[in-house]
């Protein structure tokens, strides 16, 4: 039996969100900045150590609160499915501090409001927008140890447009689910790449 994991994908408007998941199944990127108005799910597969787990990616539109209810979340169709993902990746601008203090109020968020326990379930901060490093609004080193020791959850930064660290984030995230979810060591983990009409490289 093939296991499900679901990862719900949030950020402000424009900070690339469905770019990062188009590069990641399709190693495609547009120029054209299209905004999320409604939720979308990709179904890819990947291979973890000789297992194959089915993902369940959800690039949530740009959401005023992570909700706090199994009902809030059911009367905004943006929400479906976002309080109980088996994890998060929570994606900002790295020249754009509102972004970041949008991710800020969200990881909060989910602390307070998921359903069970708010400490063990994955979240990845990641930096997109590398490639304009020169115009970030604070050092990476700042925001690591800020996201690493404070917040507890882990960091990674790419580059959506030149498909930078995007196979990398999904494999540090995946890697961290299956590892909590199974309980097994996951130094070994090979991510072999989405099993659609694209591969991503091997890792």
């Amino acid at each position: 039996m093939v296991e499900t994991l679901s990862i719900a994908v949030i950020g402000a408007p424009g900070v690339g969100k469905t770019s990062i998941i188009r590069q990641f199944i399709y190693n495609d990127f547009s120029e054209v900045y299209t905004p999320t108005r409604t939720r979308y799910v990709y179904r890819p597969s990947v291979i973890l150590n000789g297992n194959m787990y089915e993902l369940k990616i959800l690039d949530v539109p740009p959401i005023s609160s992570f909700p706090s209810s199994s009902s809030q979340e059911w009367l905004d169709l943006r929400c479906r499915g976002v309080r109980n993902a088996n994890a998060y990746i929570l994606m900002y601008d790295i020249c754009c501090v509102e972004s970041f203090e949008y991710v800020k109020m969200i990881r909060q968020q989910i602390v307070e409001h998921r359903e069970g326990s708010s400490s063990e379930v994955p979240i990845l901060v990641v930096g997109n927008k590398r490639d304009l490093q020169r115009q970030r609004f604070m050092p990476r080193r700042a925001v690591s140890v800020l996201v690493k020791k404070t917040w507890k959850c882990g960091y990674v930064e790419c580059s959506a447009k030149f498909n930078w660290h995007v196979v990398l984030l999904f494999k540090e995230l995946l890697g961290i689910a299956v590892t909590r979810g199974m309980r097994q060591n996951h130094t070994a983990i090979r991510l072999q790449g989405a099993l659609q009409r694209n591969r991503c490289t091997i890792m």
